[in-house]
């Protein structure tokens, strides 16, 4: 019960102090759970952001509940999704019930635009920190600028398409079922393989 609420606690400080929603959350919970508590390994935490992503629903739901189901079962996985979404929750419904008066002043409007700005460059240095993550082969390198190119034409409008986004992760998927996974099966066997040798 101490590590679900230290767990719910954790998710709940950072559903808090989010601003930007779950891309921005990324490197508050590499930083809690990699560097500073270690529950996770930094290999670990990029196939559970790409697991938060190929599933539906928010990434930021997606990860607590994945991290909390993998340190303390389904309760586990129960109060980091509520830690996370609480904050939320309460700050949006108060926000609800003065939006409208809220909006009609114009330092408001401004400060929530400053806001914005503030928010693009706290997703970008996370998508910069997850690059370096990565080991690098020709593959992440060609996907990523496939993936960059598609993204601007489709964002000044030089291409349209609806579901650009999930395309381009399926894409990506079975690109490293293609030429990934049998180098993985191959490493695999080696390793079983010197394993048999060593106890020989």
């Amino acid at each position: 019960m101490k590590k679900i609420l230290s767990l719910f606690w954790s998710f709940f400080k950072i559903g808090l102090f989010t601003f930007g929603g779950g891309y921005a959350m990324i490197s508050l919970v590499e930083n809690e759970f990699v560097e500073k508590r270690k529950l996770v390994t930094a290999d670990e935490f990029m196939d559970m952001i790409a697991v938060a992503e190929s599933t539906p629903g928010p990434i930021a739901i997606n990860m607590a509940t994945n991290l909390g189901y993998r340190q303390g079962g389904f309760l586990g996985s129960l109060f980091a999704t509520i830690g996370v979404i609480l904050p939320s929750f309460v700050i949006m419904f108060v926000i609800s019930l003065f939006l409208r008066n809220l909006l009609e002043y114009e330092v408001v409007v401004k400060a929530f635009k400053g806001i914005s700005s503030a928010v693009a460059v706290i997703i970008l240095f996370a998508g910069i920190k997850l690059a370096k993550n990565f080991k690098k082969n020709w593959l992440f390198i060609s996907l990523f600028i496939v993936a960059f190119a598609v993204m601007v034409l489709a964002e000044i409008k030089i291409i349209n398409f609806s579901y650009i986004t999930i395309t381009l992760i399926l894409f990506g998927g079975i690109m490293g079922l293609i030429f990934l996974l049998p180098k993985k099966q191959e490493e695999t066997q080696q390793e079983m393989k010197n394993k048999g040798e060593d106890k020989q």
